[in-house]
């Protein structure tokens, strides 16, 4: 394979320009010439197609966010806006493509392989870890400890004032950040969309708490669970104690990418790369049980999903007691 293409699509993740690195330094020194997409799928249907070089590439390792820019591309979803786009691809004489994103990232990579005859790798690229074959995704970790941060700050004055204090954080429909967020920043308690949250059942938590000398309570809410500020006026109802909400937002995706987050997207990017060498394509690549390992890419959406949500969730309630 001579030529390949970068891109970042979807929302953007700590730790996605040290896999826009990793990427073009492996395949350069494999001889490949590298092109950049700039705004994903957008960037490639209206031809935003550079060659990428070292003075790109340089001093981005340690740069939230995404050097090649993301955006949202609703038109991709027409079978005449990917042929646009593979024809602005196949003009440079680009085999191969690696995308970095989430699952419909990863979808429109899978018809642009089955209809165009693309070489393509997705890295899973998104903070909320709810992709299907893998561990862990680029940039969960540096969120989780922006929410951590963030929690430490919130103990303070909710043990000041004596508050329970609702967080919500991100993670789409999957529960991953709230509960890894609450086991390692001692939570108080936990809502999650995997599971049924009974509002009485929180409400009991936080009595008994009060009634064993706690005088505060940080509780770490899924944004999938539903509208955080119901759930405080429901919580409200049914406690003494006074109630605030916290939407920790769009603060969650950006900073500096975390260590374990910059050498997980280097040990992904470098394996697309040898992927795309031996001229295969059509995979995910993810880390399970510390290893790196592919899969076909339709098993993002396919796949089993992940169960450990669930066994960290019983641990994390047991011990937010």
């Amino acid at each position: 394979m001579k030529r390949i293409a970068i891109l970042t699509s979807g929302g953007d993740a700590p730790g996605m320009n040290a896999a826009i690195r990793a990427a073009a330094k492996m395949a350069q020194y494999k001889g490949m010439e590298v092109y950049g997409v700039r705004r994903g799928y957008h960037g490639m249907l209206r031809d935003e197609i550079f060659p990428m070089d070292g003075r790109f590439i340089s001093g981005i390792i340690d740069r939230g966010g995404t050097a090649l820019l993301t955006a949202r591309c609703p038109e991709f979803k027409d079978p005449k806006f990917r042929a646009i786009a593979a024809e602005n691809l196949k003009r440079r004489g680009i085999e191969g493509i690696v995308v970095i994103g989430g699952d419909g990232s990863y979808r429109g990579a899978d018809l642009l392989s089955k209809e165009h005859g693309f070489k393509v790798v997705g890295l899973p690229g998104t903070i909320d870890n709810d992709i299907i074959g893998t561990d862990f995704t680029i940039g969960f970790d540096t969120c989780l400890n922006t929410i951590l941060d963030a929690i430490s700050k919130l103990r303070d004055t909710a043990t000041s004032h004596e508050r329970t204090i609702l967080v919500e954080v991100m993670g789409r429909r999957a529960g991953d950040l709230a509960v890894h967020a609450c086991l390692a920043g001692g939570g108080d308690g936990l809502l999650i969309p995997e599971l049924e949250n009974p509002i009485e059942m929180l409400a009991y938590q936080i009595q008994e708490r009060r009634n064993t000398g706690r005088l505060h309570d940080i509780v770490l809410v899924a944004e999938g669970v539903g509208n955080i500020l119901d759930i405080e006026a429901e919580l409200k109802k049914r406690v003494s104690t006074e109630v605030r909400s916290v939407v920790l937002g769009h603060v969650q995706r950006g900073g500096t990418p975390s260590g374990r987050d910059r050498v997980l997207a280097t040990r992904l990017a470098a394996k697309a790369i040898e992927v795309l060498a031996n001229d295969e394509g059509g995979v995910m690549i993810g880390i399970e049980d510390g290893q790196v390992v592919t899969h076909e890419i339709s098993y993002a959406w396919e796949g089993t999903k992940k169960q450990d949500v669930i066994e960290l969730y019983r641990m994390a309630d047991i011990l937010s007691r």
